[in-house]
C-alpha cells in the first residue's frame, strides 16, 4: 500500500485523536497544511484531512466501504497500554465484553473508535 487518506468532518477533534494514535504507533508527522496532516512510516503514509470537499454527515463504519484499518501495534503489553491511554485521546473501546480477544481466542487486539466514528484494530504480534 502507498497511502491511506482519511477525511474527517472536524480536524480539531478527530485529527487530534489520529495524531495521538499514529504517533503512538511510530508514524512521524511529515506534512501539515492546516486542513490536513500526513503521517509517515517508511514508504507508507496516512493522511487525515478536512476541508471544503468533505460532506457533512459523519462516517459510519457499518455502511458499504472500509469498515476499519488494522495496524501492527507491538506486543500484547503495548496494545493494552494503548487501550488504557486511548480514552484520554478521544478513542472508545469497541467490543469491550470480548476484549482483548474480540477477534478470536488466539488473536490479541483492541478495536477502537475515533470521535468521528472510524474504527481501528490494534493487533499484537
Amino acid at each position: 500500500m502507498h497511502h491511506v487518506e482519511i477525511w474527517v468532518e472536524d480536524l480539531a477533534t478527530d485529527g487530534a485523536a489520529w495524531d495521538w494514535l499514529l504517533a503512538r504507533l511510530g508514524y512521524r508527522l511529515g506534512d501539515d497544511w492546516g486542513r490536513g496532516r500526513a503521517w509517515e512510516l517508511g514508504s507508507l503514509y496516512v493522511v487525515v484531512e478536512s476541508g471544503p470537499d468533505v460532506l457533512a454527515g459523519g462516517h459510519t463504519r457499518r455502511r458499504p466501504g472500509i469498515n476499519h484499518l488494522a495496524f501492527h501495534a507491538g506486543s500484547c503489553t503495548d496494545v493494552d497500554a494503548m487501550v488504557a491511554e486511548a480514552p484520554a485521546h478521544g478513542w472508545s473501546l469497541l467490543f469491550a465484553e470480548a476484549h482483548p480477544h474480540a477477534g478470536g481466542p488466539d488473536h490479541h487486539a483492541a478495536y477502537l473508535e475515533s470521535p468521528g466514528g472510524f474504527e481501528v484494530e490494534l493487533v499484537a504480534r
